[in-house]
């Protein structure tokens, strides 16, 4: 097993928990995928079609700046991506990840955190936009999950 990265986004810091978990568990190296614009909470209500987000999130070309990049995405072999789902997907600004590094062969493994939905098609999008890279469908998570159930999951998915 080579060397891993947890890239996450984490709007309401759910996401956070879980990936700083799992990092933990698999003894990763961590990166946070910070938007330039920072979300207020006026943008991630979801229940106003104007909101930021539900703009976002219904245009499909809409790539969100992200504030920095990993320093050297070549040392990793296997990237475990981690978002909120919005809208039964991945958040625009994964879209934005996805094509900003070479993942060619590499292994890109999904997880997620959601009141309701599961990973939908992320996994087949995220693939879509990293040619050359083996994308997995991964597992929604709780933040209450632990390291040891993060650590059994990743084991089975390496």
């Amino acid at each position: 097993m080579g060397k891993s990265l947890v890239a996450y986004f984490s709007a309401s810091g759910v996401t956070k928990k879980v990936a700083t978990k799992l990092a933990s568990a698999i003894g990763a190296d961590i990166f946070e995928i910070v938007p330039k614009e920072l979300y207020t909470s006026a943008d991630l209500n979801w229940m106003d079609k104007k909101s930021r987000s539900s703009v976002e999130m219904n245009d499909r070309n809409c790539r969100p700046e992200i504030a920095s990049k990993v320093d050297d995405m070549s040392k990793y072999d296997t990237v475990y991506v981690g978002f909120p789902v919005w809208w039964y997907r991945e958040p625009s600004i994964i879209d934005t990840f996805m094509e900003a590094y070479d993942f060619t062969d590499k292994k890109v493994i999904t997880f997620c955190t959601s009141g309701g939905s599961g990973l939908g098609d992320s996994a087949k999008n995220m693939q879509a936009l990293a040619a050359g890279a083996k994308v997995i469908d991964g597992k929604k998570f709780s933040s209450g999950v632990s390291e040891a159930d993060l650590k059994k999951w990743a084991d089975s998915v390496e």
